[in-house]
């Protein structure tokens, strides 16, 4: 296998998940009860052995870059290589002011490395990349392009882009975008294997076109004049781009055969930022069935089916069923939850009944512990 590098472009549509992502990207939505958005593909290449990544952001990134920090979970505190953290977009090139452009660049002609793994960081997936660059290698193919192919597509994976692939000779023909209308779809994962050389080449391009051309519209604008291979992943892949999305692929993780396959890969192990807690306290008289809860909690109620983030407090009669809590809540006596998606830092009053549905479950935002603030 040759020398590569990852680049993260997080520069993800949110328009159908804002009510997560109004001080956060979506690299950085707690997954999980323990981990982040970004971990899954972070530790994917890094599993790899690939210890030079790239992570391009824009806004709103303070908890990506407090949960990132120097990469020691990930092995990337380095002397030689490591992480990179980029305070800009790989989408917008066209609009940058061309100092930045060129330290851009900069970083790519630096590196050793003779190959580019770009990816987004919302596919939440366990694969092994070292593979998919063997195969890549392999095939003699200029771009290689990671797919999933499922049967779902109606419900899931909304506005992903889907590939249009020959089956006989594993080329892809063209792109476009699934907007619900068929069942079955090979959806691109947003992972795209080619040289340094190349990748560069399609920076300069993506600086020269006034930023009216994404970096990936760009690979599918160009893949005709390139050998570009499709490579089926078969593992469990789910995409958080929508809220729908979110819960149901965190919903998936109560089941102990994803779950497995996903967290607990004896080969792959997933990486995030470790937080050395005291133990949940469960009180007694407490009834739990089927969820996965975080350190750090006190849970006196009953919770089925759910997920419960660190320092989450359920206090005594509470129930609670299908929901989500994120870090630091609490759920005051007597509350009735159905289906509810929690932020962090929110408070539940005594005695409130809230009940969504799986399609639409009720979204609690994020507060702001600063606006409590008296000076």
């Amino acid at each position: 296998m040759k020398d590569y590098m990852a680049v993260f472009n997080i520069n993800e549509n949110e328009n159908e998940i804002r009510s997560l992502t109004t001080n956060r990207p979506i690299a950085s939505i707690p997954f999980a009860s323990r981990y982040r958005v970004i971990d899954f593909m972070l530790s994917n290449v890094v599993n790899a052995g690939i210890t030079n990544v790239g992570i391009f952001y824009d806004n709103n990134t303070r908890s990506l870059i407090d949960h990132i920090d120097t990469g020691k979970p990930w092995d990337l505190n380095r002397k030689n290589d490591g992480v990179f953290m980029f305070n800009h977009s790989l989408d917008d090139l066209g609009k940058m002011d061309p100092k930045v452009i060129t330290n851009n660049l900069e970083y790519f002609y630096r590196s050793k490395s003779d190959m580019v793994i770009l990816t987004s960081s919302y596919m939440i997936c366990n694969i092994d990349i070292g593979a998919v660059c063997m195969a890549h290698e392999e095939s003699g193919a200029d771009i290689t392009m990671l797919y999933k192919h499922v049967d779902d597509a109606t419900e899931n994976f909304k506005y992903c882009y889907t590939l249009n692939i020959n089956k006989n000779t594993n080329e892809v023909i063209d792109a476009g975008r699934n907007i619900g209308l068929m069942h079955d779809a090979d959806i691109c994962m947003e992972v795209f294997i080619m040289s340094r050389q190349l990748f560069v080449q399609f920076l300069h391009q993506a600086a020269s076109s006034k930023g009216q051309t994404g970096i990936y519209n760009l690979i599918f604008d160009e893949m005709d004049n390139y050998k570009t291979n499709a490579y089926e992943v078969r593992d469990y892949v789910a995409c958080i781009n929508s809220i729908s999305a979110y819960y149901k692929a965190s919903m998936d993780m109560l089941s102990s055969k994803i779950r497995l396959a996903l967290l607990m890969h004896p080969d792959r192990p997933i990486y995030t930022k470790i937080k050395d807690e005291h133990p949940t306290l469960y009180v007694e008289g407490c009834q739990l069935y089927n969820s996965l809860i975080a350190d750090g909690c006190i849970i006196k109620g009953n919770v089925r089916d759910s997920i419960i983030a660190r320092y989450v407090t359920i206090e005594e009669n509470c129930e609670l069923e299908n929901c989500i809590i994120l870090q630091n809540c609490k759920i005051k006596a007597g509350s009735k939850l159905s289906n509810v998606i929690i932020d962090k830092n929110a408070v539940i009053d005594c005695d409130t009944e809230l009940k969504g549905s799986r399609e639409y479950p009720v979204v609690i935002e994020k507060r702001n512990l600063a606006l409590d603030l008296k000076f």
